[in-house]
């Protein structure tokens, strides 16, 4: 797979450049040399890039601001900056604002290659980290390190044992789970009063879940219940 790059850059010398050296480096990427058709570019679709190289001194929007916009709709898009702005107060800046790195100009591409590699790998690496402490619901998505909830355009931070029971359901998913053995394996005991915590939360699920064409959880008459992903 390609990496899609972001390049915001006004300087049509070094983005020719650079865009034509990346793209020998086997990257797909997309030129633009302002900060605000930068803006409606990654808006657009902004889950389609892997990082945003970002000149400071654009037109329309310079890049401090375009890339405060840009992480406030994709908050985990890695960028750098590419500048000739070399203070440091302007590095502790672009630092501070999230920039995963910040590339004073003049500078060596075959450095800047490195560098993006670099950055794409630490990226892998915390992604997947995070998906490994995620799973998928049927377009949802429930964290299981923050035991955040989150699809249908809202996020629902769960309890620890609508976690437990959740994850019980996920595990066994597209069957016939026993009332009984729920209760065992997650509440470690079985009678009326923890039976009626079941019945309790598996309402809150369909509450959660409402609108979701691709979750279910059906009562199986006199046995349980069947949690249903498509």
């Amino acid at each position: 797979m390609k990496h899609h790059i972001l390049l915001v850059e006004d300087e049509t010398d070094l983005g020719n450049v650079v865009k034509q050296y990346l793209e020998l480096m086997d990257f797909t990427v997309d030129w633009q040399q302002n900060g605000r058709a930068a803006l409606e570019a990654f808006a657009a679709t902004p889950t389609a890039w892997h990082i945003i190289l970002i000149d400071i001194n654009l037109p329309e929007m310079d890049g401090f601001e375009l890339a405060q916009e840009l992480v406030k709709i994709q908050p985990s898009v890695p960028f750098l900056f590419l500048t000739a702005r070399g203070e440091k107060k302007d590095r502790l800046y672009g630092l501070k604002i999230g920039a995963d790195d910040y590339i004073v100009k003049p500078f060596d591409v075959d450095e800047l290659v490195l560098r993006i590699k670099n950055i794409l790998k630490r990226n892998q690496i915390v992604n997947s980290i995070a998906a490994s402490n995620a799973i998928e619901l049927g377009g949802m998505r429930f964290h299981k390190d923050s035991l955040k909830l989150i699809g249908n355009g809202k996020e629902t931070i769960l309890t620890p044992l609508e976690s437990d029971l959740l994850l019980h359901f996920y595990h066994n998913s597209n069957k016939v789970i026993r009332r009984e053995d729920i209760l065992h394996q997650v509440w470690g005991a079985n009678d009326y009063f923890v039976g009626r915590s079941l019945d309790v939360f598996v309402s809150r699920f369909r509450k959660y879940f409402q609108g979701n064409e691709n979750i279910s959880i059906r009562n199986i008459y006199g046995i349980g219940f069947m949690f249903s992903l498509t």
